[in-house]
C-alpha cells in the first residue's frame, strides 16, 4: 500500500470533461472570482457579435436576471447543432462539450472574429449551474439543457414555421466554480456600450430585471462607430476637430509565418476637458493595449517632436516631449480587426502581434503628418498645447525633486522631535504611526510594537481644542506642531501663523495609517476627540483618504482558569460570561495603556493580526466635531438641552459614586 505522500506513476491524473474548467476556471477565464465570471459573459456575447458584424442580424439582446442568471439572444443564422458527417458526431457535442472546437479556425466563415480559440461556449457551459440553448435555423427549433457541465435529455428538434433565425442562450454561473456571481449592472452597461462603439450600426439592448415582472431597458447604438464616440466625448470643448482614419494592410509577424489581413480604424481629437485612450481589437476592449499602445506612443511622440523641431518651437531650455505631454490633451480611440491575432491570454486584454504594431506605427505617423500639413491652424494649437504640457511637467518634476530633498531634511528633523520613536522601514505603504496618550503609554507601546514598521509619538496631556482656538494659538502649541511634522503632509491652512509648516500635500504623508490610541476611559475619549478634531480642522483630506484610525483597547480583562478574555464593550462582556458559564472568573477593569504588559498591548492593540481598528470617516469626524463643539463651545443653552435629553445614557461611564 502506497504512503499518502508518495509520488509515483499512479500520482499523475488527467482532468476530463467539465472538470477541466470546473476545477481550474482561472486558466480559461483569468480568475475564479467575479472578473472570471464576467469574462464568461463576454465569451457568449462575442459569438453573437461575430454573427452580427458579418451581416447576420443587427440586434443583440442581453438580459440580466435577479437570480444572477444571464441570457443573450442574437438574430444571426443560428448555431449549427445537428449531425456533422465530417466529425461523425453532433455539432452541439463539439460546441458545448469539447474544448477547441468551433467554426473560426480558418477564414471561410468569419473574416474578422472576436472568438478564436473555440473555448468560450464550452467553458461557460462547463462553469454553469445550468445552461439552456434555443436555436432557430433551417426551419427547425433546437433546444438543449445542461446541468453542471453535463447534458440532460439530449437534443430536441422540432419544425419551426416562423421566419426568424438566431440563438438564445440562458445560463447561471455556478457558485461551486466562481467565488462570486453577482455581476454588477455597471459591468453590463460598460461592456455593451463598448461593443456598440466598435460595431457600427448594431443595436444592443440591455434588459435588467428589477422585480418579478419588471425590467428596465438600456439601448446602445453608434451608427458611425468610434467617430460618433469621439464626438460624444469631445462635445463642444475640444480645441481641434475630430479626425477619422481608416486603412487595410497585409503582412506577417515573421518571415516564415503566414500573411494575414489587418483593418485599422482610428478617431481622435485634442481636448483640455476630456482625455482618453482606448484600444479595441476584433471588438474586444484591450485594457492593457499591447501593440496598439506601443504604436501610438512611438508614432505620436516621434511625429510631434519632428513638427516642433522643424517649426522652431523648442526653446534652448526645453526638453523633448514625452507621451505624457500628448496624453494630457488627447482623445484617441482605435478599433482594429485582423484575420489572425496573438492575444496575451484567453482574457484578450492585450495583443502582441509585431506586424500589427509596425503597421499601426507607420499608419499613425503618416496620417498625423498629412493632418498637420492640411490643417495648419490645428497643428499650431496642438504643438503649443503639447509644449505647455511639457513645460508644466518639467517644472512639476523639478518641484517634486526639490520637495523630496526638503522632505529628507524634514525627516531628519523628526529625529529631534521630543520622544518621537521612528520605525526602521522607509516604505510609506507599510509604515504606521501610533499617537498615544502620555509617556507611560509610550513606554508600553515601544515594547509592544513591531519596530520594523510601527512608530510611536506621545501627546502630553490634553491638546488644544482646535475648533475653538485661532490659528496663532494652534501653531504656537509644540504638541500640535510636533504631530504635524511627524505626519509630514503639511496643513490645509492659509495663515501667516502656519508659515513654518508646509502646505498640505498627500504625497508627503509618511504613513500608511495614522492610529489614535488612548485609554478606554473618559479622559482617553476626551484626548482622542481632541486629536481627531485637530486632524479634522487642519488636514481633513487625511480623513477623506481613509488614513486615520482609532486603535481600540479593551474595556475589561476576564480571567478564567488559564484563559484570558478581552471585552471591548458591555455586550462582549455578557457574551464572555455566557461562554464561561458557572466557572469562577475575575474581571479587571481596563488599566491605562501605560500599565498594560507589552505582550497584552501587542495582542489587543498593536498586532495587525489581532488588533481592532475603527476607520474614521468624514461623517464620523463631522459628527464628533459637532458634538464636541456643543459640549465644549459657547452654546450654553444647547449644551443644557443635550445633557437633559441624553445625559442619562452616560451615567454608567461617569466616575461618580
Amino acid at each position: 500500500m502506497a504512503k499518502k505522500n508518495e509520488y509515483g506513476n499512479d500520482s499523475i491524473k488527467s482532468l476530463k470533461g467539465a472538470e477541466r474548467v470546473r476545477l481550474r476556471p482561472a486558466v480559461i477565464f483569468g480568475s475564479d472570482g467575479l472578473e472570471g465570471c464576467q469574462h464568461a459573459v463576454f465569451e457568449i456575447m462575442s459569438n453573437s457579435i461575430d454573427e452580427a458584424r458579418d451581416g447576420y442580424g443587427n440586434k443583440i439582446i442581453v438580459t440580466r436576471f435577479l437570480d444572477g442568471s444571464i441570457e443573450i439572444q442574437d438574430f444571426g443564422r443560428g448555431i449549427p447543432v445537428d449531425y456533422n458527417k465530417n466529425e461523425d458526431c453532433y455539432n452541439w457535442e463539439l460546441l458545448f462539450c469539447e474544448m477547441y472546437a468551433g467554426g473560426k479556425y480558418d477564414d471561410n466563415d468569419y473574416e474578422f472574429s472576436l472568438g478564436l480559440n473555440g473555448l468560450g461556449l464550452c467553458a461557460t457551459q462547463y462553469a454553469s449551474e445550468y445552461m439552456d440553448a434555443e436555436i432557430h435555423t433551417g426551419g427547425y427549433k433546437y433546444t438543449l439543457h445542461f446541468e453542471k457541465g453535463e447534458n440532460v435529455g439530449g437534443l430536441h428538434k422540432e419544425k419551426y414555421d416562423k421566419r426568424d433565425t438566431g440563438t438564445r442562450i440562458k445560463w447561471k454561473p455556478d457558485l461551486e466554480v466562481f467565488t462570486d456571481i453577482n455581476i454588477p449592472l455597471d459591468y453590463f452597461k460598460e461592456t455593451i456600450k463598448r461593443q456598440a462603439i466598435v460595431n457600427d450600426g448594431i443595436k444592443f439592448i440591455l434588459k435588467n430585471q428589477i422585480s418579478a415582472s419588471k425590467f428596465e431597458t438600456f439601448e446602445y447604438c453608434y451608427n458611425d462607430g468610434i467617430m460618433d464616440y469621439v464626438k460624444e466625448l469631445s462635445g463642444e470643448e475640444a480645441f481641434t476637430s475630430p479626425q477619422y482614419w481608416e486603412c487595410e494592410r497585409k503582412g506577417k509577424d515573421r518571415d516564415d509565418l503566414p500573411e494575414y489581413k489587418l483593418k485599422i480604424k482610428a478617431a481622435m481629437c485634442f481636448s483640455l476637458k476630456t482625455q482618453l485612450k482606448e484600444y479595441y481589437h476584433n471588438s474586444s476592449f484591450l485594457e492593457h493595449g499591447g501593440s496598439p499602445e506601443k504604436a501610438f506612443r512611438s508614432a505620436f511622440t516621434n511625429q510631434i517632436n519632428n513638427y516642433l523641431k522643424s517649426n522652431g518651437k523648442f526653446s534652448k531650455t526645453d526638453s523633448q516631449i514625452t507621451i505624457q505631454d500628448i496624453e494630457d490633451c488627447i482623445i484617441f480611440v482605435v478599433s482594429s480587426f485582423s484575420t489572425q491575432t496573438s492575444y496575451e491570454n484567453q482574457t484578450k486584454k492585450s495583443i502582441t502581434n509585431k506586424f500589427i504594431q509596425d503597421a499601426m506605427t507607420d499608419f499613425f505617423r503618416k496620417q498625423l503628418e498629412v493632418y498637420f500639413i492640411e490643417n495648419k491652424m490645428e497643428a499650431e494649437k496642438i504643438a503649443n498645447q503639447v509644449l505647455i504640457n511639457m513645460r508644466a511637467r518639467v517644472k512639476a518634476e523639478a518641484t517634486k525633486s526639490t520637495i523630496k530633498k526638503s522632505l529628507q531634511s524634514k525627516i531628519d528633523m523628526t529625529n529631534r522631535i521630543q520622544k518621537f520613536v521612528d520605525c526602521r522601514s522607509k516604505d510609506v505603504n507599510e509604515r504606521e504611526v501610533f499617537i498615544v496618550e502620555g509617556d507611560s503609554a509610550l513606554g508600553a507601546c515601544k515594547q509592544a510594537r513591531d519596530a520594523a514598521f510601527q512608530a510611536v509619538i506621545p501627546v502630553r496631556g490634553k491638546i488644544l481644542n482646535c475648533l475653538k482656538s485661532d490659528y496663532d494659538k494652534i501653531f504656537k502649541s509644540d504638541i500640535i506642531t510636533d504631530l504635524i511634522k511627524v505626519l509630514g503632509c503639511g496643513v490645509e491652512v492659509k495663515s501667516k501663523a502656519a508659515k513654518d509648516l508646509s502646505v498640505f500635500n498627500m504625497d508627503n504623508l509618511r504613513w500608511s495609517k495614522v492610529l489614535i490610541c488612548t485609554d478606554a476611559d473618559v479622559d482617553g475619549f476626551h484626548i482622542r476627540t481632541l486629536i481627531l478634531t485637530m486632524i479634522y480642522r487642519l488636514m481633513p483630506k487625511l480623513i477623506e483618504a481613509e488614513k486615520v484610525y482609532i486603535a481600540e483597547s479593551p474595556l475589561y480583562e476576564v480571567r478564567c482558569k488559564d484563559q484570558t478574555y478581552f471585552a471591548y464593550n458591555e455586550v462582549e462582556m455578557d457574551e464572555i460570561k455566557a461562554e464561561i458559564g458557572n466557572e469562577k472568573y475575575t474581571v479587571q477593569r481596563s488599566k491605562g495603556l501605560g500599565e498594560n504588559e507589552a505582550e497584552m498591548m501587542a495582542l489587543t492593540t498593536m498586532n495587525p493580526a489581532t488588533r481592532r481598528l475603527i476607520k474614521v470617516t468624514m461623517a464620523d469626524a463631522e459628527k464628533t466635531s459637532q458634538i464636541f463643539d456643543l459640549l465644549l463651545g459657547d452654546n450654553l443653552e444647547g449644551r443644557k438641552d443635550y445633557i437633559s435629553d441624553f445625559g442619562h445614557l452616560y451615567l454608567d461611564a461617569a466616575d461618580v459614586s
